[in-house]
């Protein structure tokens, strides 16, 4: 975490001092590439859930994240491998972009870091989550640690990177610090092998789009047919007491009928047309299956919720950024602030509150509501989306203050006026993120944890991607012939970054809302309850009825 993030924390500093890209491509370079590193997840959950295991992913693709670090410092190293030096600020005009052998180097050495940290992420919770027994109630409690303790140990590293790292790079040069990163990397790896003889690990199961593939196809042939108003009729149906199973149960043939999606039922139909041959895979599918593509296309909409989270998280990584390096960051005479140290703050908060959240305030919320998180994931998550609109309120109202008194005053405002914009997202990162995690590793079953936790790592992805859309957009909108857009212009005194903010606030608040909607609408699949108390009710009320699992017998 700590070489990942001092990479991409401070990589539009980079980008555009030593790169000679404008700000505006700067920062969609920096968005594109921490987009990428996240929608790669998906590509490290698919092959570490189908074909290699989450060890062997981790392993391989920290080798590859290891040669980009290594390649990124070796440019930086290496003034021939780079644009002659220039002020973008003053003489940004007469600069020279980075073109030709120099970018294609540049952009190699950041995918091969962001396919190896992408296929890295998703494996790092999964992996560890996957020490622990999630069916069995005591384990279940300390897995809801775990992810308390492994948010904690992420803070740690980002911490270290937005103070260590970052002053490393602005007073020793890029080229050390991305060094540094490498060194960090090769640590990593190292520990992952020292504990390879101990890991519980479990084999891939194949293909997991295959049968997801085959209960489409099925339901499609099969959409002319009539769902039975009797679910035990169903291929593979065991809602009912002699083939009951635990609640707590991840092995997916074991997962429960429920009423959602009506239409995908229809691939369980046994067609009857006096033939004694067995059906095709392709055209009839049990129960279980049906119930995980189910359970995929449900969580769909909370993961959407996310996306304007994570592009609030973009803001903060660049023009958060640009926007202290405008500011006076001089703290005592002979020492300044490097601005992107300010992204430390949040963590710095992070390490004192995780630990608090998780000894103090999660056994009061665990005897008042039952549950053994204290509050479930998705209203964990729900908290953190609302507090994310705060942090855009609290940076437009800086913004303007900080651009008056530039244009108006001739004043320089200290840097530490844009630190609640980081406090506040930090805070609601707290809850989502973790929040999210949890609620995706606890929907997931054997041979899908790691996808469905690389899911949340997707939504950082469209979070960025959706931000460089925005940032385009914006400028192309508030153009005019006579002026340039809100974003158009690398210096921000000229820019109406503030009015960007606002758009940000709103929009923030507005998928707030569409959240609470979704969330109120999604149910659990009874065979999903990891929470003790829970299941049991699940239980009680599976026994209670043998032939129809409906929405009153799921938990909202």
């Amino acid at each position: 975490m700590m070489g990942i993030a001092a990479v991409g924390n401070n990589l539009i500093t980079y980008v555009f001092n030593d790169m000679h890209f404008p700000l505006s491509k700067s920062a969609n370079i920096v968005t594109n590439f921490v987009g990428t590193v996240f929608l790669l997840s998906l590509l490290g959950g698919f092959l570490s859930d189908s074909y290699l295991g989450s060890f062997w992913t981790m392993l391989i693709f920290g080798f590859v994240e290891l040669s980009g670090f290594i390649l990124l410092s070796v440019q930086a190293h290496l003034p021939q491998l780079r644009p002659p030096s220039c002020d973008m600020v003053s003489d940004g005009v007469d600069c020279v972009e980075a073109k030709g052998y120099k970018a294609l180097i540049f952009f190699l050495a950041l995918y091969l870091v962001a396919l190896g940290s992408g296929c890295l992420k998703p494996n790092i919770i999964s992996h560890g989550a996957d020490q622990f027994k999630k069916e069995d109630p005591k384990q279940s409690k300390k897995l809801s640690t775990y992810f308390n303790v492994a948010y904690f140990a992420f803070c740690i590293g980002e911490l270290l990177a937005l103070t260590v790292l970052v002053w490393v790079q602005t007073h020793s040069g890029m080229d050390v610090g991305f060094g540094v990163s490498a060194a960090a990397m090769a640590v990593g790896l190292i520990c992952l092998i020292s504990g390879s003889f101990s890991y519980r690990n479990k084999p891939p199961k194949g293909s997991i789009f295959t049968p997801f593939a085959q209960v489409f196809v099925a339901a499609i042939t099969k959409r002319k047919q009539i769902c039975p108003s009797n679910s035990q009729m169903l291929h593979g149906c065991h809602n009912n007491v002699s083939s009951h199973v635990p609640a707590t149960s991840t092995d997916a043939s074991n997962l429960l009928h429920t009423e959602k999606f009506r239409f995908l039922d229809k691939a369980c139909i046994r067609v009857q047309d006096g033939s004694e041959a067995s059906e095709s895979t392709w055209r009839l599918c049990t129960v279980a299956q049906v119930e995980q593509v189910k359970i995929l296309i449900s969580v769909i909409p909370i993961f959407s919720c996310t996306i304007i989270f994570n592009t609030i998280l973009a803001q903060l990584q660049t023009f958060s950024v640009q926007q202290g390096s405008a500011m006076n960051t001089r703290i005592t005479k002979s020492f300044k602030i490097p601005p992107a140290s300010l992204q430390s703050i949040p963590y710095i908060m992070l390490i004192f509150v995780v630990p608090l959240y998780e000894t103090a305030f999660v056994p009061i919320a665990r005897r008042i509501t039952g549950k053994d998180s204290g509050i479930t994931p998705l209203q964990r998550v729900g908290v953190g989306l609302f507090i994310a609109t705060f942090s855009m309120v609290s940076a437009a109202v800086i913004e303007r203050k900080r651009r008056t008194s530039a244009l108006d005053y001739q004043e320089t405002l200290s840097i530490f006026w844009i630190a609640p914009q980081f406090l506040i997202f930090g805070l609601s990162e707290m809850f989502t993120a973790v929040g999210l995690i949890e609620f995706f590793y606890k929907q997931s079953l054997e041979g899908m944890q790691s996808f469905l936790t690389a899911m949340t790592y997707c939504s950082y992805s469209f979070g960025f991607y959706l931000s460089s859309l925005l940032v385009s957009l914006v400028n192309k909108i508030t153009s005019s012939s006579s002026s340039g857009g809100w974003l158009s212009d690398n210096d921000l005194n000229k820019d109406k970054l503030d009015l960007f903010y606002w758009l940000l606030a709103v929009l923030s608040l507005i998928n707030f809302f569409n959240y609470l909607f979704w969330s109120k609408w999604y149910s659990y699949n009874p065979s999903l309850s990891h929470d003790h108390s829970l299941g049991q009710d699940i239980e009680s009320q599976n026994f209670n009825s043998s032939k129809r699992v409906g929405p009153e017998n799921t938990i909202s």
